[in-house]
């Protein structure tokens, strides 16, 4: 005798679509980001002290790209 097969329903509204990220998903993006930023904005060579603070130079390059 086969087995009755009921349709799964789901309660909500239709058509709706609901995504969810696990938290990996934006951290990993963002720090990855993060880290090319300042990398790409630190000196070529490591020194002792810089008279160029990162933050300015980040600023800097964003300006620079934004004018052209």
């Amino acid at each position: 005798m086969p087995a009755r097969t009921y349709p799964r329903t789901r309660p909500g509204t239709a058509g709706a679509l609901t995504v969810r990220l696990p938290w990996w998903a934006l951290v990993l993006p963002a720090a990855a980001f993060a880290v090319l930023l300042v990398l790409m904005a630190g000196p070529g060579q490591a020194q002792a002290a810089s008279t160029d603070p990162g933050i300015a130079r980040i600023l800097d390059l964003t300006r620079q790209v934004l004018v052209r």
